[in-house]
């Protein structure tokens, strides 16, 4: 399936190819998402060490090189899992055109970011292994004016951020999402408005990748 755009003009593309993040580079384009179904060995790997996983990693990566998962439990899922991250952050390196990334697996047990906001960031790769995913909003109804401090010290629904009618959407777990950021080149009044959700008991730890371009 081609690379679809979403009712609200070209704001977000979600498609099943990884060619759909290449539309990331258009200008228009905030959300680039290419949903693809879950590996069942990282599944069932995070599944059965859901209480061995520590607070996750932070490394670099060149291209080609797989981050050392040592500290994980041990087991065939985490060789699936190293591949995977190793693949998606050679992907990202092509896409930007860099010689490294920097790689965070995040381990999360609660809300890491649960305020909508827009990182401070070019374009930045998502991907959540396990838990539900990262929650965004559309730019249609949106005042921007109430990101962060603007809000008041007012909850997000309550500030003027969005209108009444607006959709909270999800990235799908196991899906791979490029997120455009207030630093990208001409972006600096716009970005990917989201959050981190909430996460229900039976659904913890929240696993999440994170890969930024370095240079």
């Amino acid at each position: 399936m081609n690379a679809r755009p979403t009712p609200e003009s070209r704001h977000t593309l979600l498609g099943t190819t990884p060619g759909t993040l290449i539309d990331i580079f258009e200008p228009e384009v905030q959300l680039a998402v290419w949903q693809r179904p879950a590996d069942p060995a990282i599944v069932a790997y995070l599944e059965a060490n859901r209480d061995g996983l520590g607070r996750g990693m932070r490394t670099s990566l060149a291209p080609g090189e797989r981050p050392d998962l040592s500290d994980l439990p041990a087991g065939a899922g985490r060789d699936a899992l190293a591949r995977d991250m190793a693949r998606l952050a050679e992907l990202l390196g092509d896409l930007l055109d860099c010689p490294q990334i920097a790689l965070r697996l995040e381990v999360i047990t609660g809300a890491m970011c649960p305020r909508l906001h827009v990182d401070r960031v070019g374009i930045r790769l998502l991907c959540t292994y396990r838990g539900p995913g990262t929650e965004w909003i559309a730019d249609a109804g949106v005042d921007r004016s109430k990101l962060g401090s603007g809000s008041g010290g007012l909850p997000d629904t309550h500030s003027g951020l969005f209108a009444p009618d607006t959709r909270v959407e999800a990235i799908p777990t196991f899906a791979v999402a490029l997120l455009k950021g207030s630093l990208w080149q001409g972006n600096g009044a716009r970005g990917v408005i989201h959050r981190s959700p909430a996460v229900p008991a039976e659904a913890l730890p929240r696993v999440v990748l994170a890969l930024d371009g370095m240079w």
